[in-house]
């Protein structure tokens, strides 16, 4: 009698547990169907962003409200001088191999700066000698939100002139700019010359492998469920 008792209460304890998963993976499963709703919401945005005619540049009055969701890959255009003696090199691993982002602050004609990614080069050219854009120049491009901190296992060391991430603020206390702004932007494909940098290269692309997980996790449930009717199958 007692050993029939354990018995049942070792199957009930088996089946709350499979019950229990049971509900975990559903809700686990639905979640990630959420997730790819507003995945693909996020990529049909930046694809309007992207393809959009530029506009002008956030300026000051605008960047407490400048976000990756309703920013991020805007087509932005903006007027103004480069400032080449405060130019930043951060490290950059591209399809035209390794070499460094070419960061140049643009002080606008309202005064504020932002920082321009004028594109790559590699990393014999790091100390490239050619003519620099000089005077008033436009820039269009896609805003970028800043990477703060460094890459992965590397942070930024300003003091030795190691930089692994386009930290916009890091940058701005390092080279000492005045009313920055709080994004970059990337600046678009131009006609190539000698020594300068190449741009054009950003890569709009979001990992979307969220109907997988939901499979898997829906999966689990399924299993799970049919644990709990084997269990009392056997009873």
């Amino acid at each position: 009698m007692a050993a029939g008792g354990g018995s049942g209460r070792k199957r009930l304890l088996l089946t709350a547990l499979l019950a229990a998963g049971v509900l975990l993976f559903v809700g686990l499963g639905l979640w990630q169907v959420e997730r790819r709703g507003e995945k693909l919401a996020l990529i049909a945005a930046v694809e309007q962003r992207v393809h959009a005619p530029p506009v002008a540049a956030p300026g000051p009055a605008e960047w407490r409200r400048v976000s990756a969701k309703g920013d991020a890959y805007r087509h932005v255009r903006v007027q103004g001088v480069f400032l080449h003696d405060r130019e930043t090199l951060v490290q950059a691993a591209t399809a035209l191999g390794p070499g460094y982002w070419v960061m140049t602050p643009l002080r606008t004609e309202a005064g504020w700066t932002v920082l321009v990614n004028r594109g790559f080069v590699p990393a014999e050219d790091r100390d490239r000698a050619a003519d620099e854009p000089a005077g008033i120049v436009t820039v269009t491009g896609l805003l970028r939100i800043s990477e703060p901190g460094g890459a992965f296992l590397r942070s930024n060391d300003p003091a030795h002139e190691r930089w692994y991430s386009r930290d916009v603020a890091a940058i701005g206390r390092a080279r000492q700019l005045a009313r920055l702004a709080p994004y970059f932007i990337d600046a678009g494909a131009a006609p190539k010359r000698a020594g300068q940098p190449v741009g054009g290269l950003t890569v709009v692309s979001f990992p979307n492998n969220h109907l997988q997980y939901a499979f898997t996790w829906f999966a689990l449930a399924g299993l799970s469920a049919f644990g709990v009717a084997r269990v009392w199958r056997a009873r």
